[in-house]
C-alpha cells in the first residue's frame, strides 16, 4: 500500500467520484424533503372526511354531499382552515344516515358561495374502479 496516494483505492480508482456522488444524493434527498406536497382538497381516511380550504376566501353556506343522497351542512369554512366530519354524521332527507362500513361511495362533493356571491363546487375524483374484479388477475 506504500506509494499510493490517499485519494486512491487499493483498486487504483479515485475515491473522489464516491464521495462526490454521495454528497450529490445527500443534497437531492434534502432538497425533495424540504419540499412540501399541497393536501388535496377533499380527503377520505376510514370513517373520517376532511376539507381543506387552501384558498384566501371563505366558503360559505356550505353542502357536502355524499352519493348525492346524504350531506352535512357548515355555515363556513374559512380562508386557510380545515373541516373534518365522520362520515357516520352524513344524513339523508328521511334521517337516514350514510353507514360507511356498508356502502361504496361513488360521488362525493362540496358545494359553496364565496364572499362575493359566486358559486364554488369542488367534486373528488375517483380512480372509476369500485371494486376488485380483476385484482388478482381475473377477467376485467
Amino acid at each position: 500500500m506504500a506509494g499510493r496516494g490517499a485519494w486512491q483505492s487499493a483498486q487504483g480508482r479515485p475515491r473522489r467520484r464516491t464521495g462526490r456522488a454521495l454528497t450529490l444524493l445527500a443534497l437531492v434527498l434534502a432538497s425533495s424533503a424540504c419540499r412540501t406536497i399541497e393536501r388535496d382538497p377533499i380527503t377520505l381516511e376510514r370513517n373520517l372526511l376532511t376539507i381543506d380550504n387552501h384558498t384566501a376566501q371563505d366558503w360559505k353556506g356550505v353542502e357536502i354531499w355524499v352519493n348525492t343522497y346524504y350531506r352535512v351542512t357548515k355555515d363556513v369554512v374559512p380562508a386557510k382552515s380545515r373541516f373534518q366530519a365522520p362520515l357516520d354524521t352524513f344524513v339523508a332527507g328521511y334521517g337516514q344516515r350514510f353507514d360507511y362500513r356498508r356502502a361504496t361511495i361513488r360521488d362525493l362533493r362540496l358545494t359553496a358561495t364565496l364572499p362575493d356571491g359566486q358559486p364554488f363546487e369542488l367534486k373528488k375524483q375517483f380512480d372509476g374502479r369500485l371494486d376488485l374484479s380483476g385484482a388478482l388477475g381475473g377477467k376485467h
